[in-house]
């Protein structure tokens, strides 16, 4: 019985927080361009000339020239485990990239027996006659500890405005380590720019990996972003059912595996939010859910009714769901484009469209509707 409540709960709060029809054809409401195809692509990056980095899953890193249809392998990528969810990840470039070359990867990496963890590596992008490599490149930071199983890495990347680095990271489906400050599993981290540890992190001074923890309680963070306004966000597949959208404040716990909207699998039930004030509760959550991949603000001028807005992929509700914020700092689903692929990434381009990483390997530009 407490299963089927929460599904009802679930459905009365999605009517109240989006439009009760929002769901529409992402043909109905953009052009949708496919630009090119990859190989299991995970994530992508612009850079300033407007060609593209994109991480293949399996450990590629590819060059994408928009203007010539064309791309090349980066080389210098470290190894990664790829297997189950683990794989070359995510991909962002220094906040200073048009004058330092920085970029940052993350990844899975294999380590002693069947152990596992995410990493995050930096190295100077260098092209030269047409090829490109990453130079000097270093570990900033690991999963700790490495643990059995290939799931819920998380493992997105962020710089905020404060020119520090955040990383999230997912608690690999063991459950406790989200709430033990000896693990980095679980939490979001926030690091300098070269992985050391900034001297005003909430926990700083109980040293060690506990030092880095930015907020905590974390299931399998898979969008990570900041608003216009500096402020950061996340996006988490929750257990069974329990999609969360979380504003992620200075040191605060968001509860997992101690409350969830959602269930365990097999049906055993976790408390609610509501039943834990002490806890920070999600400001959308989803069930049914939409497994959200990736999370993107919007601030271009090709959708301006859409300017700060926020976009979310989803994979096994192949949509790309809309949320907008009131005054107030409250959030709502406010449209549900349905795309049927499962949408791995979103990011915006510098010409303003907003571009998809499809898991199966589109790539594709979306512009308003012709007339």
């Amino acid at each position: 019985m407490r299963k089927h409540w929460k599904l009802a709960a679930a459905a009365i709060a999605l009517v109240a927080c989006s439009d009760v029809d929002n769901s529409v054809k992402a043909q109905n409401a953009f052009t949708i361009s496919p630009v090119a195809t990859f190989r299991e692509p995970w994530a992508m990056a612009f850079l300033p000339d407007g060609r593209l980095l994109i991480t293949e899953r399996r450990g590629a890193l590819k060059l994408h020239s928009l203007e010539s249809g064309q791309s090349v392998d980066v080389n210098g990528v470290p190894a990664v485990e790829y297997a189950g969810q683990g794989g070359l990840g995510d991909v962002v470039l220094h906040p200073d990239f048009a004058s330092n070359g920085l970029v940052y990867l993350s990844y899975a990496e294999s380590g002693e027996g069947s152990a596992a963890g995410a990493a995050v590596a930096r190295a100077k992008l260098v092209q030269n006659d047409g090829r490109a490599s990453l130079d000097a490149l270093s570990v900033i930071w690991r999963q700790t500890p490495k643990v059995s199983g290939r799931g819920h890495y998380g493992h997105r990347i962020a710089f905020g405005p404060d020119g520090f680095l955040y990383i999230s990271s997912g608690e690999r489906q063991k459950f406790t380590p989200a709430q033990d400050m000896q693990q980095n599993l679980g939490k979001i981290v926030r690091l300098n720019d070269d992985g050391s540890v900034p001297a005003d992190n909430p926990f700083a001074e109980r040293g060690g990996v506990t030092a880095q923890i930015w907020s905590l309680g974390h299931r399998n963070p898979l969008g990570l972003a900041f608003d216009a306004q500096g402020q950061l966000w996340n996006v988490e597949m929750g257990p069974m059912g329990g999609d969360e959208l979380n504003r992620v404040r200075r040191g605060a716990n968001y509860g997992y595996p101690l409350v969830s909207n959602g269930s365990h699998y097999g049906g055993a039930d976790i408390p609610d939010h509501d039943t834990r004030p002490d806890l920070a509760a999600p400001a959308v959550w989803w069930n049914p859910v939409i497994s959200p991949s990736s999370l993107l603000f919007y601030s271009g001028d090709v959708f301006p009714q859409w300017r700060g807005n926020a976009f979310i992929g989803g994979l096994s509700s192949q949509s790309l769901v809309r949320i907008e914020f009131a005054a107030d700092g409250s959030a709502r689903e406010a449209q549900r484009f349905r795309m049927g692929e499962r949408i791995r990434a979103v990011e915006q381009g510098p010409d303003g469209a907003l571009w998809l990483l499809e898991d199966r390997g589109r790539l594709l530009r979306l512009t308003p509707p012709h007339g």
